[in-house]
């Protein structure tokens, strides 16, 4: 009985810390302090040319891979 009351009072607290920290720590790194609306449009618009470019390297990989199959 004692090694459960033990338990319950100290693991579970630490626990408890932990997982805030932790939510903390993801919530501070999806949004860094000092990120205006201009960088977020950059940002944005750096996916949107990144995705164009990978979509372009795919139809060209494919491209390759139908010249270079044997019959």
């Amino acid at each position: 009985m004692i090694p459960w009351i033990i338990l319950a009072v100290v693991a579970v607290p630490i626990l408890v810390l932990a997982f805030r920290a932790a939510r903390r720590r993801d919530e501070a790194g999806e949004h860094p302090v000092g990120e205006s609306e201009a960088d977020q449009d950059r940002i944005e618009q750096e996916f949107e040319e990144s995705e164009r470019y990978q979509e372009q390297w795919r139809k060209e990989q494919r491209k390759h891979q139908d010249d270079t199959l044997i019959p």
